[in-house]
């Protein structure tokens, strides 16, 4: 539930001119993060452990991914971590991805502060990351202008429609909150009971 405060910010009127409002399209895939732990890059699931030690095998596959590519991940300090949507199996939502199977969507730095969308692009997009299609920069979104803007579109190789959208407020360079949209008609975990997958590896 988003806070009756939050959502008028986002969706009608800033509180001032310092409120910047993003507004992102929502994608559907296992969160995961890529860590620098003391100099050293771990993939890990969403509940911190190493993508190695998961019993599902899209994790497995996720942990391979940033293993095999570590010089992208260079640009990662100690302490920070890359967080995204691994892609490649279905959850919710089916895509034929035109891009690699992980998104980033946040920068965490130490004290697990998010950065600006702006400092994310600059840090990731030299090393050819893809990042959530973004809908809108700059004023309040109202959920039914939102509707209208993912109604049709597949930005990410969307089989089914988008599900929702997520608004980031920053304010004097920090990011203040974020909060998101959901389809009432968005069916959570709907593909889970049998493999089917987005992007498999070669």
């Amino acid at each position: 539930m988003v806070p009756p405060g939050q959502a008028a910010i986002v969706c009608e009127r800033k509180r001032d001119r310092h409120d910047h409002i993003i507004v992102q399209v929502k994608v559907d895939g296992s969160n995961v993060s890529i860590a620098n732990v003391n100099g050293e890059i771990i993939p890990l699931t969403r509940a911190g452990y190493q993508a190695n030690t998961s019993p599902y095998k899209q994790h497995h596959m996720f942990s391979n991914w940033v293993y095999g590519q570590l010089d992208r991940f260079e640009f990662l300090k100690p302490g920070e971590r890359l967080c995204g949507e691994w892609m490649a199996r279905a959850h919710g939502t089916r895509y034929n991805l035109p891009h690699e199977p992980f998104i980033a969507f946040d920068l965490m730095t130490l004290p697990h502060k998010r950065v600006i969308l702006d400092e994310l692009r600059r840090r990731v997009l030299p090393y050819d990351f893809i990042l959530p299609y973004t809908l809108s920069e700059g004023p309040p979104r109202s959920i039914e202008w939102c509707k209208k803007a993912i109604e049709g579109i597949s930005p990410h190789g969307e089989i089914d429609p988008v599900e929702g959208v997520v608004w980031r407020c920053e304010r004097k360079g920090e990011v203040d909150f974020l909060c998101k949209w959901v389809r009432s008609d968005k069916i959570n975990g709907k593909y889970l009971h049998e493999e089917v997958w987005n992007w498999q590896p070669g």
